[in-house]
């Protein structure tokens, strides 16, 4: 559990360094700040797909999960309720920075993604660059709402410790085609959140999450046969 316990510590870093200066991080230094990660997130979903595309048994399979899965997560409006549930417990200042901050941290492909891999194959690549992501984010969401942002990061902790016991509980459930198609799914939507994040196309990712149970329940089925 190496990743998820990085990954808590960057939160409990970014909202110590966040607290201390306060209001001291300018919007252009933040928007600085979001740029590099926007690239980066891009950068690792391009190359989680192109590493894993030349490996799958199901050449389409991906495009019929992102256009199915985006239309179930746009009928949910998974975005939406995302929203609504964050302005509901944005009661006080303290409130409001932790509910966005625990979102943020948690639901995302990168932080559901990153311990199965980390469970399944030993590989951390996922949850340290959710890591450095969470870092940054925490450090501008610390200095507007202060050092309580770092409860935050015992939530964290419990969810992605949460999915990686259940990922190793899974281990034999979940096969070489099912890793291979999730993590070209989940290539696509960490480069889209990349997008959204440098502004380019706001992709509404959080809609896009279902498509990450199309290619395990598709692989499932075909492994009955």
């Amino acid at each position: 559990m190496i990743g998820t316990i990085v990954n808590t510590c960057t939160i409990l870093a970014g909202s110590v360094i966040g607290s201390v200066l306060k209001k001291g991080i300018r919007k252009e230094q933040q928007n600085a700040l979001y740029t590099a990660m926007g690239l980066a997130a891009t950068g690792l979903g391009i190359n989680a797909v192109v590493q894993n595309m030349p490996n799958s048994s199901y050449p389409v399979l991906f495009i019929v999960s992102l256009a199915l899965g985006s239309l179930l997560g746009t009928m949910l409006d998974i975005e939406g309720r995302f929203k609504k549930l964050t302005d509901r417990l944005s009661v006080g200042e303290l409130s409001r920075g932790l509910s966005t901050g625990i979102l943020l941290f948690c639901i995302g492909t990168l932080s559901i993604l990153g311990p199965i891999q980390s469970a399944l194959y030993g590989d951390h690549t996922y949850l340290f660059t959710n890591a450095t992501l969470d870092f940054v984010t925490s450090m501008v969401l610390a200095s507007t709402y202060g050092i309580g942002m770092a409860l935050s990061a015992g939530v964290l902790f419990c969810w992605q410790g949460l999915i990686y016991v259940c990922a190793l509980a899974l281990g034999n459930f979940m096969t070489a085609d099912m890793m291979t198609e999730l993590s070209i799914v989940g290539g696509f939507l960490i480069a889209s959140s990349g997008l959204s994040i440098l502004n380019i196309k706001d992709c509404k990712t959080m809609n896009m999450l279902p498509s990450l149970v199309i290619p395990v329940a598709f692989c499932w089925v075909m492994g009955l046969f």
